[in-house]
């Protein structure tokens, strides 16, 4: 029975106030303050559940089939409606299902080598359909609010390091261009986030000692965030809805927070001034730290009154928090 209640994904919704559960025995999703079950679906409606992403606070959640007792093929986009208790739409791809990010009026799905772009919910319609190189994690982002300054999605580019940009709008619109390729890392890709506005893009590798932080719009290089010396696996970069703060998790145990837009808030290196030293003292470390038992993958999101979230994949319905001013 306990190997029923493993938690097989964990998502934050677009404006970090709920998170999806999927387990091996169905879907749950929490509200964070306070933390509240909000939905319990059972492995009998759901089965084993790999890939959940709900729509902003609405009752239509997009769900993927996988763990060791699924109900639904892992190639196959679900969405379920809580309103109603019953599935309304499905979607079934050639390959496996990486991602799922859902706009108010857009779906994109990310399979290993395709990034597909939907009109949603209704008419439910193909836009377009974009190569990437091999993205085993389906690393996909997209500027979330309706009103963005771009509609911008970044997924990784066809060269090793590189993330393409897109603004779905103008390709709605019909006047769309090739995709932008920011030059993000020598490394591949491991982390990917941009801001809900559109106008920020954070990138990782994975060497994972570096968050790197871009302009959308100018593809330059706004600040380096340094996680720490030593490489590490991050499990996620999260903006807060400001776009003031960033927070990133790895599997060191701790959550990094940065400020964006004080960025003096951050500390630096107290050999900052000796340049022969290059990169690793030009980088800006943390304003605060706190620790999850790193023996498992946390993602963190931003709370109110100017707190992170770690939430351990590990831990079931436990979750720390941790406070910065």
């Amino acid at each position: 029975m306990a190997g029923e209640r493993n938690i097989l994904n964990l998502r934050f919704n677009q404006d970090q106030g709920c998170f999806t559960c999927c387990m091996e025995s169905g879907l749950r999703v929490y509200n964070v303050e306070p933390l509240v079950e909000k939905a319990h679906l059972d492995n009998d409606i759901m089965g084993s559940i790999a890939i959940a992403e709900m729509l902003w606070r609405t009752n239509i959640i997009a769900i993927v089939g996988g763990g060791t007792k699924p109900k639904f093929a892992e190639n196959t986009v679900l969405i379920y409606d809580d309103l109603s208790k019953k599935f309304v739409m499905e979607i079934t791809f050639t390959s496996p299902i990486k991602a799922i990010r859902l706009r108010r009026d857009k779906m994109i799905v990310a399979l290993q080598r395709e990034i597909h772009v939907f009109s949603f919910p209704m008419p439910t319609r193909r836009l377009l359909t974009l190569e990437t190189r091999d993205n085993p994690k389906g690393l996909v982002e997209v500027a979330t609010l309706a009103a963005a300054q771009k509609q911008l999605l970044a997924f990784p580019g066809h060269k090793q390091g590189s993330v393409q940009l897109i603004d779905l709008g103008a390709t709605e619109a019909g006047s769309s261009s090739a995709p932008a390729t920011l030059a993000a890392h020598q490394g591949a890709l491991a982390c990917l986030a941009v801001n809900s506005s559109g106008t920020m893009i954070a990138t990782a590798s994975t060497q994972g000692t570096l968050v790197r932080v871009w302009d959308s719009i100018r593809r330059h290089l706004l600040v380096e965030l340094r996680r720490g010396a030593d490489p590490a696996t991050l499990y996620c970069i999260t903006f807060s809805r400001d776009s003031e703060f960033l927070c990133a998790s790895s599997d060191k145990g701790t959550v990094h927070i940065f400020a964006l837009k004080d960025t003096h808030l951050n500390r630096r290196s107290t050999f900052s001034k000796m340049g022969f030293l290059g990169n690793y003292v030009e980088s800006q470390w943390a304003l605060a730290t706190f620790t999850v038992p790193p023996e498992c993958a946390c993602v963190c999101a931003f709370g109110t009154r100017s707190s992170v979230i770690g939430c351990p994949t590990a831990l079931g319905n436990h979750f720390g928090s941790g406070f910065f001013i």
